[in-house]
């Protein structure tokens, strides 16, 4: 079976300069190369802006990304750069960003390869700036809903109309979660075009570890519980939640993982709390470090207003570390019952400490809850995903095989 070619488009995908910024993205992607026949190479486009450096914030890391790069395995990256104005240019940014990517597009077509697909992920502006690209370039595509861009921007008046008029021209519109999917045929998507793909779960690299040689590694505490959060700080995440949780679990330690604007404000948070000894801030970490995080900890504490599909549930239960979440986006789809961790209704930081209490009161052997996150294989989402373009791009009769 010759290889499908497909161009994966999207804003969220890692860099040198961001390397942990849309790493599920890159995840899904080189899984599918691995195990299936297809040929790959990714546009992401950056926001322009003339200043590099740590005192410009992520306007300083979009500067900082490389032009193109080679990634693991191989994959072939560019970066082009489009306007992108504060604010007001948000309705325009799918047209912008469609314009900066067609030039590195037709230089690959020059160079010999030719895609048969766009694979967009995130509905805006990236699905719709796919949609702009797929007309101009005569390609089907499939966009990918991950969470914020169904849950926000799909409910703003003017990104919703056109998230819908470019899911009406899709081949197929992917849902990592039930939730999502809902919520999209809610927004007047048609049923029939969604489906639903979760995210899996690398259970090579997030795996089962000493706790104390984990600690150690990582210069943590070797007595006394653990919980970790991990996600950028910013309101959305919530992590000020946790540092208030504290005051009613004397005897645990929290250490957040991520970088972002709240870093200070948590901090300060933290302080007045009287927690400030048992709050500890990590920058963001590469996964081979989040996994020994993940193996050091107690307990995984989510405490996101809202979510898709959140990985790191999934990655925590891979290292045999329950979790306690809040009740968003596709928890309930993961965390299915008291072995693995608590979902949480309410949400206050009463009841996320009272929940991380009952978790940490009651232990299970680490290996049932890595268990649980192994049935979340990448092999069968990636089948899933291949039939699915493998249809988008008429070749049905593979896809037929491939489903058998």
């Amino acid at each position: 079976m010759a290889a499908l070619r497909v161009l994966t488009f999207t804003s969220l995908f890692p860099s040198e300069a961001r390397p942990r910024h849309g790493i599920f993205v890159e995840n899904r992607l080189q899984h599918l190369r691995r195990d299936c026949a297809v040929d790959a190479r990714v546009v992401a486009p950056v926001p322009w802006f003339p200043f590099s450096g740590q005192a410009f914030g992520s306007y300083g890391r979009f500067a900082a990304t490389p032009r193109r790069a080679v990634r693991a395995a191989g994959l072939q990256v560019s970066y082009p750069r489009y306007l992108m104005l504060p604010k007001v240019g948000v309705a325009l940014q799918p047209d912008s960003m469609a314009r900066a990517a067609h030039a590195d597009i037709r230089g690959l077509i020059a160079a010999g390869w030719q895609p048969e697909l766009i694979d967009a992920h995130y509905l805006y502006p990236d699905g719709v700036a796919a949609a702009l690209l797929a007309q101009r370039l005569g390609l089907p595509f499939v966009m990918t809903a991950r969470g914020t861009d169904v849950n926000v921007i799909a409910q703003q008046p003017g990104p919703g109309q056109r998230i819908r008029d470019a899911a009406a021209r899709a081949a197929a519109v992917i849902a990592v979660s039930q939730p999502l999917k809902d919520k999209l045929v809610g927004l007047g998507v048609d049923r029939a075009k969604i489906h639903v793909l979760r995210n899996g779960v690398d259970t090579e690299l997030f795996r089962l570890e000493a706790r104390s040689a984990a600690r150690a590694a990582l210069g943590l505490p070797a007595d006394g519980a653990i919980a970790a959060s991990v996600g950028n700080l910013v309101p959305e995440k919530g992590q000020a939640l946790a540092i208030e949780a504290l005051t009613a679990l004397p005897q645990l330690r929290l250490v957040i993982v991520g970088d972002g604007p709240l870093r200070r404000e948590l901090a300060a948070q933290a302080a007045r709390s009287g927690v400030a000894s048992r709050v500890e801030f990590r920058g963001v970490m590469p996964q081979s470090d989040l996994s020994r995080l993940y193996a050091a900890s107690d307990v995984l504490l989510l405490t996101s207003q809202r979510e898709g599909w959140p990985n790191v549930v999934l990655e925590a239960m891979a290292c045999g570390t329950p979790v306690v979440a809040f009740d968003v986006g596709a928890v309930r789809e993961m965390i299915t019952s008291a072995l693995t961790g608590r979902v949480v209704v309410q949400r206050d930081a009463a009841a996320l400490a009272a929940a991380a209490a009952s978790v940490l009161a009651s232990p299970v052997p680490r290996q049932s809850i890595r268990d649980h996150a192994a049935q979340y294989d990448w092999a069968s989402i990636s089948r899933g995903q291949w039939s699915l373009f493998l249809r988008a791009t008429g070749r049905a009769a593979e896809a037929a095989l491939v489903a058998a």
